[in-house]
């Protein structure tokens, strides 16, 4: 029985594929307010600009391809049972093969009801007002927006409450709740913190290993670690 390996990731491993992170050091998400791109008061203040907002994003996507962080942890599939749970939209741990991903945020490439939000579909090419579901509902971005639940939230603790290594690579853990789930471990879990400018993190239960490189000279560190403790 493979030992249960989960991580996880945030914009750090993206960026290194030519994805932006989540905003630039003024604040702003493309040139935007994030408020107006990203809450549902920007969708109803402007459902055009949003839309347009993620189609732009949706198009960059389809121009990149996972780096070697990504790929490192689907090879840890061969040695673990890995779980990654990411707090990006992309699609780049699918595209490099990992298998068990858990998208905190939403996901790009699919888009949902604006009156169910459990009315989910795939979403490859741009949306526009007009674009409705089999009722007749206009459809948005599958994208957790400010002020809105987590959805996947439960199913994240419960998959971090699981582990025997939980890892954390490319994120200042500054979002929560998402930051928050690394004190779900189990009291004895290891913990591993790959980000080249990393948050300082106390009041742990469980010791943690701070390893300061990029998501992928950090895997490659990680996975050496990791297959030693296989």
């Amino acid at each position: 029985m493979k030992k249960k390996l989960v991580v996880l990731t945030g914009a750090g491993i993206s960026a290194e594929s030519g994805i932006k992170t989540f905003r630039d050091s003024d604040g702003l998400w493309e040139g935007h307010d994030i408020m107006e791109v990203a809450s549902p008061e920007g969708w109803k203040k402007n459902p055009v600009l949003v839309l347009d907002f993620y189609n732009k994003r949706r198009q960059q996507l389809k121009e990149v391809l996972p780096n070697a962080a990504h790929i490192i942890l689907a090879e840890l599939e061969q040695h673990f049972d890995v779980h990654i749970i990411t707090q990006n939209v992309d699609d780049l741990h699918e595209r490099a093969g990992s298998t068990k991903v858990l998208h905190l945020h939403g996901e790009l490439l699919k888009a949902r009801s604006t009156q169910n939000h459990r009315h989910i579909i795939e979403w490859q090419d741009d949306l526009f007002l007009g674009n409705l579901d089999a009722s007749g509902h206009q459809l948005r971005p599958h994208i957790v927006w400010f002020g809105e639940a987590v959805p996947a939230l439960d199913e994240a603790v419960r998959i971090t409450h699981e582990a025997d290594f939980f890892a954390v690579v490319g994120t200042s853990l500054q979002v929560y709740p998402a930051a928050g789930l690394v004190d779900f471990a189990k009291p004895g879990t290891p913990l591993y913190y790959v980000d080249l400018n990393p948050a300082r993190i106390t009041n742990l239960s469980n010791e943690l290993e701070i390893i300061p490189k990029t998501a992928s000279e950090g895997m490659k560190i990680l996975k050496e670690k990791l297959l030693r403790l296989a």
